[in-house]
């Protein structure tokens, strides 16, 4: 092969440069793929200075440049979501056996954070559903919150302080990549499998019930609500029902007129509103409509006191941080991104998660529970024309006027109506189509949506969530032990090479065969490689012969081969030695530096010879014809 064509374009082979200058690349490349510092090169000292401190503290950065008409846009939107933000607090807080003003907490103190280092103009900060039963499952199968409400609620503040600490760190070493394994599919399985859960539980609220399970999954719900069927009042599952029916009315006059997004967003505050005058009107706890009770003002009571590490629960607390921890972020920093991507922004994840870290750690000092960025809220605030995160403060200091002067006025707010407000909030997080255009595209992501929900809703959301999220790591390990191969044929009249499979009427050559490796060629996948290509030399040798001309040449397209290991330079190697036997000579294509260096420096192309690099697979297959052509001359 070394005599193999008179005109080629010569392919570098030459070495990029040390190793540690290749592990720094590398290393920037994983963690900093979008190279955020790289306008601090130009620039000087002081300048660098607070360029860095203004990409860890976003506020330095829009906050000179804000305007009268972006305030008026703001104050509009933290209204609106203010008026959200106040069921749902009280709300999710019940959800997770908390006293309904911590909920209030959590929507005071965590937004003005937010303000400060996140970097997403449309996310609203708050409690989460699905966080809320979690932490509330997690923390109760320890704790009794009704034996030690005390104990109970520090575990919440002390749950929020570590999990901060941990969503800053992976914020700060930019690990946001661990993220990632919280594929799509397994969010939608995980969150809609946590939705219908927590319809079920809801239902202790419309039936007015007195007890019920600590426990998640639907049999032991189900088994709750049959065990204490003494205890159903006919009254409150009624009430329930109309307020139900209120609640999906608005959500679908929304969907029929765009312009009234705001109807949907006050209509839980117009239910409790109403559900609590109904109730102080009618006596409703003598009619078994059981209400939330003295609901005190005032600010958030400082908690750090409360946040002493007890090794007695560090299981349970470990489990809540890690677990809580990455559902609150892949929420979180989804959202932003979905809803940044309709104004054309960019969201950084990684300045995300030290903004959620930070607000939960300074929260946890105030009485506050675990916060994100909440789906509902934050699409609320999207769709009220939210400019910058100042919308948070609006909300912020709605929520302080309520927890100052109106807090005691929800105590007769009826339970039954914020299991309403759950319940159809819950509704939304079912994706239907979701789940089928999976089915349709990707029977294995559909696996993995489905492992999620049946695995929350029969065992635990702790087990869905690991079923899922290892049945894609399973599916990515099976990418690299699989990779894609294929065999090329030329298209007719054009220079390109591509899949025969794909494209049958493509040109082959009965002496040469053209495979395209897959990336990458690690140590894993080098044991399937080898067998596969020596099945297809045998193949093509088997189909050569019977045209009565022998398989001459192997050419291996390696533009698709982004690194190769120490083992799968060996597998070449044996393969050549396979093929050398048999009188078939071996030509590689485009091969990226990093592959040639290791070649190189393995020795492998002084077995191959250099000549037998090209640039492409025309030229090999050129180059073949060509020493073909001499040898029928000689």
């Amino acid at each position: 092969m070394g005599t193999l064509g008179e005109h080629r374009n010569e392919v570098n082979l030459e070495k990029r440069g040390s190793f540690f200058r290749s592990f720094r690349s590398d290393l920037k490349e994983t963690f900093l793929p979008d190279d955020p510092f790289r306008h601090l090169e130009h620039q000087s000292g002081c300048a660098a200075a607070g360029s860095l401190v203004k990409y860890f503290v976003p506020v330095l950065e829009w906050a000179p440049k804000y305007t009268l008409a972006k305030l008026q846009a703001d104050l509009l939107a933290g209204i609106t979501i203010a008026s959200l933000a106040v069921p749902q607090g009280i709300s999710y807080a019940r959800l997770a056996n908390l006293h309904p003003i911590v909920g209030l907490y959590s929507s005071f103190v965590p937004p003005l954070v937010y303000v400060v280092f996140g970097s997403s103009t449309n996310l609203a900060v708050g409690n989460t559903a699905a966080v809320s039963l979690f932490l509330g499952s997690v923390i109760g199968s320890e704790i009794s919150p009704l034996e030690s409400p005390e104990l109970y609620k520090h575990m919440f503040f002390k749950a929020a302080f570590f999990t901060g600490i941990f969503e800053a760190t992976l914020g700060i070493f930019r690990l946001g990549i661990l993220v990632e394994f919280f594929s799509r599919s397994t969010i939608t399985g995980f969150m809609g499998g946590t939705a219908t859960v927590v319809i079920m539980q809801q239902l202790k609220g419309v039936l007015g019930m007195r007890h019920f399970t600590t426990k998640t999954d639907v049999v032991s719900v189900l088994g709750s609500i049959i065990s204490h069927r003494e205890e159903w009042r006919w009254e409150s599952a009624v009430f329930g029902t109309c307020l139900v029916i209120l609640l999906l009315f608005c959500r679908h006059m929304r969907a029929k007129v765009p312009r009234l997004f705001w109807l949907p967003a006050i209509a839980p505050l117009l239910v409790v509103v109403l559900g609590g005058l109904f109730a102080y009107l009618i006596h409703a706890e003598d009619h078994g409509i059981l209400i939330v009770g003295t609901v005190n003002k005032g600010l958030n009571p400082i908690s750090i006191s409360h946040l002493k590490f007890e090794s007695k629960y560090h299981g349970v607390l470990l489990k809540a941080v890690l677990i809580s921890g990455f559902l609150a972020l892949s929420e979180g920093i989804a959202v932003g991104r979905s809803l940044a991507t309709m104004k054309n922004e960019q969201v950084d994840g990684n300045k995300e998660m030290i903004a959620f870290g930070m607000m939960n750690i300074i929260g946890s000092c105030f009485s506050c529970y675990l916060t994100t960025g909440p789906f509902s809220r934050s699409a609320v605030n999207f769709h009220a024309g939210c400019k910058t995160a100042m919308s948070n403060v609006v909300m912020s200091m709605c929520i302080m006027v309520v927890l100052l002067f109106l807090a005691p006025l929800f105590k007769y707010t009826p339970l039954v109506a914020l299991s309403a407000i759950i319940i159809v909030a819950m509704i939304g997080l079912i994706k239907f189509e979701e789940a089928h255009r999976l089915l349709e595209v990707d029977k294995f992501d559909f696996v993995i949506c489905v492992a999620a929900f049946f695995g929350v809703i029969f065992f635990s959301m702790t087990a869905g969530l690991l079923a899922s999220v290892g049945l894609s790591i399973l599916r990515a390990l099976l990418y690299v032990a699989r990779p894609t191969t294929c065999k090329l044929g030329n298209i007719k009249g054009t220079e390109a090479y591509c899949d025969v499979e794909q494209y049958p009427d493509s040109v082959l050559f009965p002496n040469i065969l053209i495979l395209k490796l897959g990336s990458p060629i690690y140590y894993a996948s080098t044991g399937y490689l080898r067998e596969r290509i020596l099945r297809w030399i045998e193949e093509e040798d088997a189909i050569a012969r019977k045209g009565e001309v022998n398989l001459q040449y192997l050419i291996l397209d390696m533009s698709g081969v982004t690194s190769i290991d120490n083992t799968g330079i060996s597998m070449l190697a044996e393969v050549h030695r396979y093929v050398d036997r048999r009188g078939i000579k071996i030509a590689l294509t485009n091969p990226r530096i990093e592959i040639t260096e290791k070649l190189k420096s393995s020795k492998y192309l002084d077995l191959i010879g250099e000549q037998a690099v090209f640039l492409s697979v025309k030229e090999a297959v050129e180059a073949c014809h060509f020493t073909e052509y001499k040898n029928e001359l000689v």
